[in-house]
């Protein structure tokens, strides 16, 4: 009598010829941490330098305030401290608004290449991976196949 192959054998021997590649993911993992780590001190190296100009431009004002709030000998010196008071806050709000627009861009160049980077990175990771999938895969079917001509 004819034997009938037993086709769950089968299944079972072609899908431990497929290879499944942990490593693939513990490499995204990694990769994805290294990113963040990467953006995080770029994000905490903008927020740095802000405070320091703004922790300068709150004891400049201040220094000024307390040169335009002392007593005075005549009522015009007083119109002409306010009107210095003025001039100097508009003069320093440029200068520290120009700063953080610096701070802003550099922020922004750094990131777009940190992307710029990851996504070539991610790119190469994904050509290898594939290219070894496919050879992975090519194999294992080739097990299988013959392992299903030697059931038949």
């Amino acid at each position: 009598m004819t034997k009938t192959p037993d086709f769950a054998k089968v299944m079972q021997d072609m899908m431990a010829s497929f290879p499944v590649d942990a490593s693939a993911f513990q490499n995204a993992f990694k990769t994805q941490a290294a990113m963040g780590e990467k953006l995080s001190k770029v994000a905490l190296e903008a927020a740095e330098k802000s405070t320091e100009i703004s922790s300068k431009w709150a004891k400049d004002t201040i220094s000024k305030l307390a040169d335009a709030s002392k007593a005075k000998a005549e009522p015009t010196e007083y119109t002409k401290a306010a009107t210095d008071f003025a001039s100097a806050a508009a003069e320093m709000a440029a200068e520290n608004l120009a700063a953080f627009a610096e701070i802003a861009k550099k922020v922004q160049m750094e990131t777009v290449e940190l992307m710029l980077a990851a996504g070539k990175d991610v790119s190469e990771e994904a050509q290898a991976a594939v290219k070894k999938a496919t050879a992975d895969v090519t194999t294992a079917a080739k097990k299988a196949t013959t392992a299903a001509t030697a059931a038949k």
